[in-house]
């Protein structure tokens, strides 16, 4: 089923689980919170991220998304709480490990995916970056100024980015070969966790679905599939293959941006 988008002041005074996203772009974070809760069959509410609004900022408690709520508990919005709250609400299928050396390994390669330093903070600071210099392939230059203040882009750490990129990348495509190698097309075990949702949403950071499958904002599409020849070579076919298998048995297609 399609994601149900609702106006803000119905999300606000509701109760059950609803949810802030980001609008028109495939946001890495943004998605994988709506596959783990297609995946667990969740019910919940959508709310497109109006980054203006004040009224919004004071129930998220921020002005980014995804930010999770509750019935009246607190706003979450990290990804490891956003996480933990739908295993919370519905256990199975379960998305981590029941063995707590697994489990670490799931929030430990997760984290190299979606946490601060990972691969898409820092891909994102790649176009932020090319932005701020004119350079081909950067967010437009507004987005980028508005980026760079917001996840602390700091030119002098520029020259570290595309390199954390690449080794990165390199990490879940041999991840991914030691799995094939045994049998698996999951980063863990046999069966799908959260690592594969995260690893399948952010590859939209590199190669988007195409436009009938995500029809995104026009302008940031050729944002997001620009990349230099280090991070091309990086790009191994088996993290797009992955991604593809992930959307196709597991998570809903087309996109609902």
């Amino acid at each position: 089923m399609p994601v149900d988008y609702v106006p803000f002041e119905e999300a606000r005074a509701a109760k059950g689980l609803r949810m802030t996203v980001v609008p028109g772009i495939p946001s890495p974070w943004s998605e994988a919170a709506k596959g783990i809760f297609h995946v667990k069959r969740l019910p919940w509410q959508a709310v497109r991220l109006d980054a203006r609004s004040d009224a919004m900022a004071d129930w998220a408690k921020e002005r980014s998304a995804p930010v999770a709520f509750f019935d009246d508990e607190a706003p979450r919005g990290s990804w490891p709480q956003i996480l933990l709250l739908a295993e919370r609400l519905a256990p199975a299928p379960a998305l981590l490990p029941s063995d707590p050396l697994e489990r670490a390994r799931a929030f430990g390669i997760a984290h190299e995916i979606c946490g601060e330093g990972g691969l898409v903070w820092d891909r994102r600071l790649q176009g932020v970056q090319a932005g701020l210099r004119g350079e081909p392939g950067g967010f437009p230059e507004p987005v980028a100024q508005y980026l760079a203040g917001k996840y602390g882009y700091h030119a002098e750490a520029g020259a570290r980015y595309g390199p954390r990129v690449v080794a990165l990348l390199g990490m879940l495509a041999g991840l991914l070969h030691a799995q094939r190698r045994a049998g698996s097309r999951f980063y863990l075990g046999d069966r799908l966790t959260a690592v594969d949702v995260y690893s399948a949403t952010a590859m939209a950071m590199f190669k988007p679905l195409p436009k009938e499958l995500c029809p995104m904002m026009d302008l940031i599409r050729p944002t997001l599939e620009a990349m230099d020849e280090a991070t091309a070579k990086a790009l191994d076919p088996i993290l797009l293959e992955h991604r593809d298998f992930v959307y196709r048995e597991f998570l809903e297609l087309p996109l609902t941006l």
